[in-house]
């Protein structure tokens, strides 16, 4: 591969080589996984591998020893019929026995598979919002998958391969002491040589098929990301460059690959040397006695792979939520919806401050807008309501209860959140709308598309309710891919509501339904408006103003436009903007 300039386009922090000792402690974590397998599958495979192993260690017993030694040396074609059957018999038991061995060590290690990664998923699900600020899509992406899947031969081969080569390892030397204990000590000279190469190469693989994940999370994290911003990628005619960009990274995850099997390969020649040597050593038995040898260096490798999988996956494993939640946490049974901020403040990097010492009080069915810049510490806000972070100093309670006691789950079922960017899941329009309410009746779901006012446009589409739409939901329009979320809150039956910039995307036509919608969406409700568009927020009983991460004003709209404060300033340069416009 040619040469590519390297970009640091991207920058991982969680993505570092782990340089750390071989742990056996973690592999023995790693096969934890086949417990629940130990009175089944694993018996069974076992079972099969002893009989395999003892048919080959028996077979070259039967041929040197009886064979030549008793039925061809004495003449004895009887014996010898006999035993040339035996041997045959041997070889279809072996044969049935290994078929068995394999297909149920296929199964097992599908099954183990299976269960890391559904425990994976199962535990980032639980991760708090933090987790996935540090890292990319694609980075998660290739943990899941990749780091996953490279444990597959270890567990369908590596396991009882180890144990079936350690146990024809110790027979086969038992046989050899039996016939010649002088040639077994000269053999057994060879072993010290072997270990010394594989404790001196073992780091040096591991470590190259560490950085051959960090590579591939690298690649994965900017297709994900061309293929979910090649719109921009078009407008701004980024094609070449991204292209020079994928090129690096492609031929960085190439030559990682090619690094690291390099490496794999050296182990393998030398012990294929060692054979050599032992060869001039030994002759009898030599060929059954280096097979599981070299067999434990293929073993062996196949565990420094792990290992680096391993140590990949636990880490995410071992990673905790931000937000923990207490054993006897308050369940909500019904939100009124007063909302308390004591003196909080609220750091994302511990070192610059989103919010400041933020006192206030949002009354249960109380509509409160946050305005301010950029920055300015709105989202946050909505953020600590939902729980998604809790507050590096001071507290935040709803109806009297502090959210670090209450039970997520109960918390999350009452809040619902409306974005700007309304993601919209593969399925239909129907699947879409009951998200948060999957026991709600089509009926429901028609009432709460007609109250936002969505049940025009889904009409119009194809099969209605019914229509597939793709990830992202490509083919619906910015204000539909909205409305559906508004519709989606509602049938969600909240007690408290967030709007975080939920219309600015909106056309004026969709505005104007959204305004009517609203008054229905939040009607009983405790609602938390976020908008740079002021024009949306007229009729909220508060209007908060930040900046800096600091209440300078609050007021209704028309007490703040008396007071010609900062609120005053926005709206008039943003009518200007209109005018201008």
């Amino acid at each position: 591969m040619k040469e590519t300039k390297k970009s640091d386009r991207f920058r991982y922090s969680s993505e570092q080589v782990i340089d750390k000792p071989f742990n056996w402690k973690q592999i023995i974590r790693l096969f934890g996984f086949m417990k629940p397998y130990s009175k089944n599958l694993l018996p069974k495979a076992f079972l099969a591998m002893i009989v395999t192993t003892a048919v080959r260690l028996a077979v070259p017993v039967f041929i040197g020893v009886l064979t030549f030694d008793h039925a061809i040396k004495n003449k004895d074609t009887s014996l010898l019929v006999t035993l040339i059957f035996v041997i045959l018999g041997l070889y279809l038991v072996s044969w049935g026995a290994n078929t068995l061995r394999i297909r149920w060590m296929n199964y097992l290690g599908q099954y183990v598979i299976y269960d890391i990664r559904q425990h994976l998923f199962k535990h980032i699900q639980r991760l708090s919002h933090r987790f996935f600020d540090q890292r990319s899509a694609g980075s998660i992406l290739v943990r899941i998958i990749n780091d996953v899947n490279s444990l597959q031969d270890l567990f369908t081969n590596g396991v009882i391969n180890v144990l079936m080569d350690i146990i024809l390892l110790f027979g086969i030397i038992v046989i050899m002491f039996v016939y010649s204990p002088e040639l077994t000590l000269a053999i057994m000279v060879i072993l010290p040589l072997m270990f010394f190469i594989s404790t001196s190469l073992r780091k040096k693989i591991r470590r190259s098929w560490q950085v051959v994940r960090i590579k591939q999370a690298k690649l994965n994290s900017h297709l994900n990301e061309s293929i979910q911003g090649i719109r921009v990628t078009k407008s701004y005619t980024q094609e070449k460059q991204n292209m020079e960009f994928f090129n690096g990274v492609n031929n960085e995850t190439y030559d990682s690959w090619k690094t690291a099997t390099q490496q794999n390969a050296l182990f393998r020649p030398f012990v294929e040397m060692s054979n050599a040597i032992g060869t001039a050593i030994l002759l009898w038995y030599l060929g059954m006695f280096w097979e599981p040898i070299s067999r434990l260096g293929q073993v062996y490798n196949q565990l420094l792979v792990g290992m680096a999988s391993s140590e990949r996956i636990f880490e995410f494993l071992d990673e905790r939520p931000n937000v923990h939640e207490k054993k006897d946490a308050y369940v909500f049974k019904r939100i009124n919806g007063e909302i308390q901020f004591d003196s909080v403040e609220f750091s994302y990097d511990h070192t610059r401050k989103a919010l400041k010492g933020i006192d206030l009080s949002i009354e249960a069915g109380q509509t409160v807008a946050f305005v301010g810049h950029t920055g300015s510490g709105k989202t946050t806000i909505a953020n600590l309501v939902s729980r998604f972070y809790d507050p590096t100093r001071g507290d935040v309670l709803i109806d009297g209860v502090n959210l670090k006691d209450a039970n997520l789950a109960s918390l999350r079922k009452k809040v619902s959140v409306v974005l700007q960017d309304t993601f919209i899941f593969s399925g239909t329009i129907k699947d879409n709308i009951r998200f948060g309410r999957p026991d709600a009746s089509d009926d429901e779901v028609k009432e709460a598309s007609i109250a936002v006012g969505a049940h025009g446009f889904i009409q119009k589409l194809s099969n209605g309710y019914e229509t597939e739409v793709e990830e992202r939901g490509n083919v619906l329009s910015v204000g539909e891919r909205q409305l559906l979320s508004f519709a989606r809150a509602l049938l969600a039956d909240p007690d408290i509501l967030i709007l975080d910039e939920a219309t600015a995307s909106i056309d004026t036509e969709s505005e104007q339904k959204i305004q009517t919608a609203l008054k229905t969406l939040l009607k009983g409700r405790t609602a938390i408006i976020i908008a740079h568009r002021l024009s949306t927020i007229r009729e909220a009983d508060n209007i908060v103003v930040l900046d800096h991460g600091e209440i300078i004003e609050q007021g209704n709209h028309e007490e703040l436009m008396s007071s010609q404060g900062v609120y005053y300033q926005l709206v008039v340069s943003q009518f200007k903007m209109l005018d201008a416009i």
